[in-house]
């Protein structure tokens, strides 16, 4: 079972930054975990929230921002890192930092809330210049952006985003040409799921796994990666797991 990083080193680290990207890596995670919005002036930029507001010390929506703006903010707003300032990467730097690792990459498209038109073709564009669409697993809450990537890239392998009244299954999946489900950890042991997704041959990773009976639970029903906040403690528990099932 692979493990990746939310949001790269959550625990030890501010989220969605290039320090904490280059933390997951050096701490032997399988993969990284991320999201992307559009600033003003069509820049991707890698952040979670819609606003600024809860990671970094100024206020307003990512949509209102020029990149040259955005990048003025401190983004180590929980300040758990020695650098006092920490800017927010654009996809282009994280693709830049983490190409020559082997961390399998899951850009997260943040369109469920606010539709930022075409980042799906703008994303894409600076996966291929950076040619690591073979590491790439593209996914969204916005099932509509999952099936523009594919039928933007018939060979992008896409995942299909679900929690809470968002339900979704293996055959859900099929249908729109999704090679992986990503579902949250309360609901992968609703009967049955785990087991018709990996019959359909689609992938299940789970999110976000802290817990040590989370992490039971994922490897009792096999599932194909977890991605947690913290890489270390995940290896440590997943490890006694396996040594005394």
């Amino acid at each position: 079972m692979e493990i990746w990083g939310h949001r790269g080193a959550y625990d030890d680290a501010p989220e969605n930054t290039l320090t904490g990207f280059q933390m997951a890596a050096d701490k032997g995670a399988d993969g990284v975990e991320f999201d992307v919005q559009l600033t003003r002036d069509g820049e991707v930029v890698v952040i979670h929230d819609e606003t600024v507001d809860r990671t970094s010390n100024g206020n307003g929506y990512v949509k209102d921002f020029t990149l040259s703006e955005i990048k003025k903010l401190n983004f180590n707003k929980r300040g758990i890192t020695k650098s006092d300032f920490m800017q927010i990467p654009t996809l282009a730097e994280v693709f830049e930092l983490l190409k020559p690792t082997k961390l399998k990459l899951n850009v997260e498209l943040k369109t469920g809330v606010i539709y930022y038109e075409n980042v799906e073709v703008k994303a894409l564009e600076i996966a291929k210049k950076y040619d690591i669409m073979d590491r790439i697993v593209w996914s969204s809450f916005n099932h509509y952006s999952v099936q523009k990537i594919k039928q933007k890239e018939p060979t992008a392998e896409t995942a299909l985003l679900c929690s809470g009244g968002i339900f979704v299954t293996g055959e859900q999946c099929k249908k729109v040409g999704a090679a992986a489900l990503h579902p949250n950890i309360k609901q992968i042991s609703y009967p049955n799921l785990v087991n018709d997704c990996h019959n359909r041959g689609i992938r299940v990773r789970t999110w976000t796994v802290n817990e040590p009976e989370q992490f039971g639970l994922a490897l009792s029903l096999n599932v194909d990666a977890v991605c947690t906040n913290n890489i270390n403690y995940a290896k440590e528990t997943l490890d006694a797991l396996l040594k005394n099932p």
